[in-house]
């Protein structure tokens, strides 16, 4: 029934220029306002997909990831990010080096790390 249907994929924050800032200063991505008043914002990822981001009044950080970014080079990703602020999560779950990357049999060698609102994000090698 979707099958030729563009699809999209969307997720909430609490601070709408907090995010805009973050995701095109820090993360590089260009942005675009979609609806100032109701807080919506375009992230243009390769590949040619929107993600929408809006505000929520009741917002609540996800638990899990929202949003994968695959590079090449996870150390050289992590060491970019770290450069410009961003500081990476520890999961018990996961044995991480000092840099907070993940290697193991499990997946791709992959980071995690948060945006402003608490929403997890990650960046990972190619699986």
């Amino acid at each position: 029934m979707f099958k030729e249907t563009k699809a999209y994929s969307g997720f909430a924050v609490d601070d709408i220029e907090a995010a805009r800032a973050f995701y095109a200063n820090t993360l590089g991505l260009e942005t675009s306002t979609v609806d100032k008043e109701a807080g919506l914002l375009a992230l243009r990822l390769a590949g040619g997909r929107d993600t929408f981001v809006y505000t929520k009044p009741d917002f609540v950080p996800a638990t899990y990831t929202i949003l994968n970014f695959e590079v090449p080079d996870v150390d050289q990703a992590v060491d970019q990010l770290t450069a410009r602020g961003v500081q990476f999560e520890r999961y018990e779950e996961f044995e991480q080096n000092e840099k907070g990357i993940a290697r193991g049999d499990q997946g791709p060698a992959i980071a995690w790390f948060t945006d402003p609102a608490g929403n997890i994000l990650s960046v990972h090698e190619p699986m």
